[in-house]
């Protein structure tokens, strides 16, 4: 009989990119190798759907309430387990209570996945008033405790280290047999260039905007954002369009040019280059500040672009614009780069080690 894996996360299978891009994929890998692989997210599909509306307090409220009494039964159920893998936290607010009694009192060891500088405050308006709860600095006790810690990036295990030894990288990654399995197509007209990711990382665009205003004078292009949220930018080549899971791939595969500007913060220095990761995957050319794992994952002018100020950015992006051959060596050059040290194919002999 095959060993059995607990997974506990934050949200259900199959929403949150952090998950699906963490783990999620290799759970079918891991269920031919012979593991039995059960999933506990701590929202149920009902309070994860309300999270991001405003409102609704009461009904928030009760869908976090009844997480907590699904996470109270499920400790007695631990046991029974093989391995446990905790990926970020195993309540979704509140301090590292169950951390606590699974480690201390429990005595079962787990492995504790994190991919985000998830110790420093980052939230949402809509969910301002829920801020307090979230203590942040139980991520330290939540790696402290663990057994085994996987990071998304240097940045994140050289944190992880003050606190626990046993640390290991594996990066975010594309799978390209079953899901990134597009390609760009840098003939079709008119040039697209394009930005993906959630409302809470949109302010990343403010930077980029004026450069867009200015490149607009000079070439017929569109600038499509792919989110959950429309954003509130005046561009004449702004087109919106509602993240769907299931055409993400497609809408993807619509950009001629991938952008993924950042601020030079500490928040951003944990962040796993994963908006970099998908463009690449699909042969878009990407062009992304020079910050956090970015450096490590693009070489300047070999498989993609590395832009500081408003002028680099102009200047890259003129260059990629006008010239479709570029746009295709670079885009090549990135899918390499994503089969040889991003894929999950190259990266699924690591987490099998794991449940070794």
């Amino acid at each position: 009989m095959g060993k059995t894996i607990y997974i506990l996360a934050p949200y259900p299978k199959g929403e949150a990119p952090s998950q699906r891009f963490r783990f999620e994929q290799y759970i079918d890998r891991l269920e031919n190798e012979g593991y039995k692989v059960e999933m506990f997210p701590f929202l149920d599909q009902k309070t994860w759907k309300l999270l991001y509306y405003k409102g609704k307090t009461v009904q928030k409220a009760v869908g976090i309430l009844k997480s907590f009494f699904r996470r109270w039964g499920l400790l007695f159920r631990l046991k029974k387990a093989d391995y446990v893998f905790v990926h970020r936290e195993v309540a979704h607010i509140g301090p590292p209570i169950f951390e606590w009694l699974i480690a201390r009192v429990l005595r079962i060891k787990y492995i504790y996945d994190f991919d985000d500088a998830t110790w420093l405050p980052n939230y949402s308006q809509t969910n301002a008033k829920f801020n307090r709860l979230k203590a942040y600095w139980k991520v330290k006790y939540c790696i402290k405790w663990a057994h085994q810690v996987t990071a998304g990036n240097d940045y994140l295990a050289n944190y992880a280290k003050k606190y626990n030894q046993n640390v290991d990288v594996i990066p975010t990654t594309i799978d390209l047999k079953t899901h990134h399995t597009e390609k760009t197509d840098q003939n079709q007209k008119p040039l697209v260039i394009g930005w993906t990711g959630s409302h809470t990382t949109m302010r990343y665009l403010d930077f980029i905007i004026p450069v867009l205003e200015r490149l607009e004078k000079r070439f017929d292009f569109e600038f499509h954002v792919i989110s959950n949220e429309p954003p509130k930018y005046k561009l004449k080549s702004l087109q919106f369009i509602k993240w769907n899971k299931t055409s993400e791939i497609k809408d993807l595969a619509r950009l001629h040019i991938g952008i993924m500007p950042l601020e030079e913060d500490i928040w951003s220095k944990g962040k796993c280059g994963f908006k970099a990761l998908q463009y690449m995957a699909l042969q878009i050319p990407t062009v992304a500040s020079p910050v956090g794992v970015n450096s490590t994952i693009i070489t300047h002018e070999k498989n993609g672009f590395l832009c500081s100020t408003p002028e680099e950015w102009e200047k890259i992006l003129t260059v990629l614009f006008e010239s479709q051959s570029i746009r295709e060596t670079i885009g090549e050059a990135g899918l390499k780069t994503i089969k040889k040290q991003f894929s999950v194919q190259a990266n699924w002999p690591k987490y099998l080690a794991l449940f070794k």
